[in-house]
């Protein structure tokens, strides 16, 4: 994963779009290490395959799941950027959908900010051994 800079910034202080601003961002990078994990692929695939672990209806299933892996903060900050206002919903996610992607995105802004990198990483694999049981039913 990068390297978390020294400066800190104060995760509880922000809103939860601000958190997910930051957590997308986090959330990608662990995606495509990811990926990469498995080899050299063309870069379109990798795009596919990246995109169906980014799509709000991928991350709103993350949401139920991950909800009872979670401390009651954790829980708070995904709560938190769920119920934050977003202005525009993209096209190919429904609002609800896209309520619980900024809650996951929300959780990965916040423990980025609060330099919780075990935890990003542990919570991430968790997701991961989920989608990996989805896939097999």
């Amino acid at each position: 994963m990068i390297e978390i800079p020294e400066k800190k910034i104060d995760g509880n202080s922000l809103n939860g779009l601000s958190l997910a601003f930051i957590g997308d961002a986090v959330y990608e990078i662990l995606v495509r290490e990811h990926l990469l994990e498995h080899g050299s692929l063309q870069v379109g695939k990798l795009h596919k395959m990246a995109v169906e672990m980014v799509r709000a209806s991928f991350q709103a299933n993350v949401f139920d799941f991950i909800e009872p892996f979670l401390t009651e903060e954790e829980n708070g900050i995904l709560h938190r950027g769920r119920n934050a206002s977003a202005t525009h919903i993209p096209k190919g996610a429904n609002a609800i959908e896209y309520r619980k992607a900024t809650g996951v995105e929300a959780l990965f802004g916040w423990l980025y900010c609060e330099k919780q990198n075990d935890r990003i990483r542990e919570i991430f694999e968790i997701i991961l051994e989920h989608s990996k049981k989805e896939e097999n039913i």
